[in-house]
């Protein structure tokens, strides 16, 4: 089973972006904790991370065909953006939204999502947990569908 991991906006800056809020791990350690997490659930997974609107969309397209689920954590295109909604639809893959913080206790602006309705699942506000909490959720999702 093959799932990619996409990273938004900022998140290349974890570990020195806000660390109360968003802790003091990496997104290499996160990455790194997600692999080994993954392989012990039998799963191989991809990450890729990019500030750019259009670099996430191009990644979900190329995933058509390749990968079994995806773990999107969008960032702040999370409130905003359309084309990675339209993707993510498109290419007809499984993912589940995550977030670092639980945006729900934060800004008003950051309370809407426009992936959330289609996601199998959402998870927010664990920190690093999060990424392993929706890995968790995804593969067993997509082990039930078999």
């Amino acid at each position: 089973m093959q799932l990619l991991v996409l990273h938004g906006p900022n998140l290349n800056l974890l570990g020195t972006r806000e660390p109360g809020l968003y802790g003091s791990a990496t997104l290499e350690q996160i990455n790194a904790a997600l692999r080994e997490r993954a392989m012990a659930l039998g799963a191989g997974i991809d990450c890729f991370q990019s500030n750019h609107e259009g670099e996430l969309v191009d990644r979900i397209q190329a995933a058509r065909g390749q990968t079994a689920g995806i773990l999107i954590n969008a960032g702040a295109y999370t409130h905003t953006s359309i084309a990675l909604r339209d993707a993510l639809l498109a290419v007809a893959i499984p993912y589940v939204e995550l977030h670092l913080s639980n945006t729900h206790a934060r800004e008003t602006f950051r309370h809407h999502s426009v992936l959330a309705d289609r996601a199998v699942g959402v998870i927010c506000g664990f920190g690093p947990a999060s990424y392993g909490l929706a890995l968790e959720g995804l593969v067993s999702h997509l082990r039930a569908q078999v």
